[in-house]
């Protein structure tokens, strides 16, 4: 499966915030849109980083009781994991396997399109495997035949 067609089940919105922004209005933001994740930018399209809850939790460890109030510029992650609308499945598997990352920035030549979760590689996996279960039922039994 390519990201593009996992794209398409999703909602077309890339949520971001701006550098400037605390980290607990980002929190609230994740938790009035039901996300953990959202791209950087000064404007909407520009990616200067991204902050995931991930990130907050650890400037909560490091910074204590000051990362609420702290700017998203300074706690926000800056080495972005991203694929192309072409990519396959599996090449992003890998890429949030070896990033240790939940989510990947989907990128059409410069231009962010879509984020891709774990939770949306979950699914489609998922997905695929319920599909080929019927599919092996029904040549079992013999139905869904012409």
């Amino acid at each position: 499966m390519l990201v593009c067609q996992i794209l398409k089940t999703k909602a077309p919105e890339v949520i971001s915030v701006t550098p400037s922004q605390t980290m607990v209005e980002v929190l609230r933001l994740f938790r009035e849109n039901n996300i953990g994740f959202v791209v950087v930018g000064r404007f909407p399209g520009q990616c200067l980083g991204t902050l995931s809850e991930r990130d907050c939790c650890y400037a909560v460890a490091e910074y204590g009781t000051e990362a609420p109030m702290m700017r998203v510029a300074d706690i926000m992650n800056r080495n972005v994991a991203t694929c192309s609308t072409q990519d396959l499945l599996p090449s992003v598997m890998a890429t949030m396997t070896k990033r240790r990352t939940r989510h990947v920035l989907v990128m059409d030549g410069s231009a962010t399109v879509g984020v891709v979760s774990i939770g949306d590689v979950v699914k489609h996996r998922l997905d695929e495997l319920l599909s080929n279960e019927q599919v092996l039922y029904d040549y079992i039994a013999g139905t869904g035949y012409h």
